[in-house]
């Protein structure tokens, strides 16, 4: 499964920037990557790690601007249309599953 987080957050004000910049950080530290600007998305295996991530965001939360999270499923993720100028592209793949025995 997939979490995405997409935001506004106001950048007026020098505080205002350095919130945004904590929160992208805190984002990218907990292994978020960029789609697109405030749009971060990160693989979760299971609806239970997708908790723990949707909890680290609330941790991180500025206290203002619009945050989103949404899930979605390796599936619906692969439907995605992507396109750089009207040239289409693939979808990123989800990160290789670790195994251990």
């Amino acid at each position: 499964m997939w979490v995405f987080a997409l935001f506004d957050l106001p950048m007026d004000t020098k505080d205002q920037r350095r919130e945004y910049s904590h929160f992208r950080k805190a984002l990218l530290r907990d292994a978020f990557s960029m789609l697109q600007y405030s749009v971060y998305a990160r693989h979760g295996a299971s609806e239970e790690a997708l908790t723990a991530i949707r909890n680290k965001v609330r941790a991180a939360l500025p206290p203002h601007g619009q945050v989103r999270l949404i899930a979605v499923t390796d599936h619906q993720f692969g439907k995605m249309e992507v396109y750089f100028g009207k040239k289409r592209q693939p979808t990123e793949d989800p990160p290789a599953q670790l195994m251990l025995f």
